[in-house]
C-alpha cells in the first residue's frame, strides 16, 4: 500500500463537496487501503478521502484495537444527544478545540463488499463519524469549534 500526503487547512480541496462512489472496483479498494495506512502513519483515528486530495465519499475509522471501518458513501441518518469535547484533525495540525457533537449517531454506508450497513454509534466513534463525514461536505471541525484549546490545556 502507499502513504498519501495529507492536505492541510488552506488547501481549497478541503472545502469542496465530495462525489458519491458509484462503483466499487480495485481502485476504490486500493484507495481505502492507502487511507488506512496513511491514518496509521499519522497516528489518526479517522481519515476522509478529501484529506488526501480525493473528492470521493470515502471514510476510514478506527477508534479501538478491534474495529476498522472502511465506509463508502457514509451518511448520518439519525442523531441524538449532545456533548462538547476536544477534537483535533490531521488536516489542521497543532490545533485542538472544543466541538459540540451528537452523543449517538446512526450511520448508513456501503462496505467493501457492496453491502449496505447500518451502524449505531456512541461516544468517540459517533464523534469521529460526524467529524469524518463533515469532511465529505467540505466542513472542518474548526467551523464548529466553540473554543480553541490552548497549548497549556492539551
Amino acid at each position: 500500500m502507499a502513504l498519501r500526503n495529507v492536505r492541510i487547512d488552506g488547501d481549497e480541496i478541503l472545502r469542496k463537496k465530495s462525489r458519491e462512489v458509484d462503483k466499487i472496483d480495485e481502485r476504490i479498494l486500493t484507495l481505502l487501503d492507502d487511507m488506512v495506512d496513511t491514518m496509521y502513519e499519522k497516528d489518526g483515528i479517522g481519515l476522509a478521502a478529501p484529506q488526501i486530495g480525493i473528492l470521493k465519499r470515502l471514510v476510514v475509522i478506527q477508534v479501538d484495537d478491534e474495529n476498522l471501518y472502511k465506509m463508502i458513501n457514509p451518511k448520518i441518518t439519525k442523531s441524538s444527544g449532545e456533548d462538547v469535547d476536544a477534537e483535533g484533525c490531521l488536516s489542521v495540525p497543532n490545533r485542538r478545540g472544543e466541538v459540540p457533537r451528537p452523543t449517538n449517531v446512526t450511520v448508513e454506508y456501503t462496505d467493501v463488499n457492496g453491502n449496505l450497513q447500518t451502524m449505531d454509534t456512541e461516544g468517540l466513534l459517533a464523534r469521529c463519524a460526524c467529524h469524518e463525514i463533515d469532511h465529505l461536505d467540505g466542513v472542518l471541525y474548526i467551523d464548529k469549534m466553540i473554543r480553541e484549546i490552548e497549548d497549556d490545556e492539551k
